[in-house]
């Protein structure tokens, strides 16, 4: 019986992979592999056999048991040592990997996680506007737009705060941010397409965040609202100058 490694293939370009996630990819006889994981990373296991089991969203192409029959299916195959099921991002932030898990342990299947590169993270490096900040962004919460009921959700739980898969519902997610008590005026960045040559960012307020919409329609989107979304202060790189200045300055004799 073969076994199962789950590896993050980070968002957009296939560089982005982990060096673990390369060889674990490279060692794998079958392949299954998500919507949104770029095609250009078939070249480090050309001799693997690749399954798409791709979905988008609550948009179901492959349901999820039949992903994880399949995962079994492949696992107990003669000819079959490593089965790799390929994920966009990490497969631990929103790739329904416990579901996964659970099917192989209830087959008696060994398997690995291999993490990778989520959305959130990527948009920050995007738009050099790091997630935490000293002193007024102490913590980051991770959450989807919208549940598989159709239900839009917004939360002030956080200094910044993350939503996934919410490019279909941007004028309604300003409102949801409002209601949830955020500041007209606070900060928001809407990164689409992430890692890709497709890429677009935009910086809005949670009043305006409705004009993102249009230039970001049809892509997978990150929305970042709070500390993590403002721009880098000039106040406070000038302090970083000076502090720099003071470091390098010959000392007195």
């Amino acid at each position: 019986m073969g076994r199962v490694v789950f590896i993050g293939a980070g968002p957009g370009a296939a560089d982005l992979i982990t060096v673990r996630g390369a060889q674990r990819l490279g060692a794998a006889q079958v392949v299954l592999f998500d919507a949104l994981t770029d095609p250009a990373l078939r070249a480090l296991a050309p001799q693997a056999q690749w399954l798409d089991v791709g979905k988008r969203g609550y948009r179901d192409s492959t349901g999820q048991a039949r992903i994880n029959a399949l995962l079994v299916e492949q696992a107990r195959r003669p000819d079959v040592a490593l089965v790799a099921r390929l994920k966009g991002g990490d497969p631990s932030v929103f790739g329904r990997l416990e579901e996964e898990l659970l099917a192989l342990r209830a087959a008696g299947i060994d398997c690995e996680v291999v993490p990778g590169v989520t959305s959130a993270m990527a948009a920050a490096a995007a738009t050099q506007r790091p997630l935490t900040r000293r002193g007024r962004g102490r913590n980051v919460s991770l959450s989807t737009a919208m549940t598989r009921a159709g239900t839009l959700r917004a939360s002030r739980s956080a200094d910044t705060e993350v939503f996934y898969m919410a490019g279909h519902a941007l004028p309604a997610l300003s409102q949801r941010l409002l209601d949830a008590g955020w500041p007209s005026g606070e900060a928001v960045s809407v990164v689409s397409a992430v890692g890709t040559p497709q890429e677009r960012a935009s910086a809005h307020r949670v009043d305006t965040l409705a004009e993102a919409a249009a230039l970001h329609a049809g892509q997978p989107t990150i929305v970042i609202v709070g500390a993590g979304a403002s721009a880098l202060d000039a106040a406070e790189a000038t302090d970083a100058a000076d502090a720099i200045g003071a470091a390098e300055a010959p000392e007195a004799t």
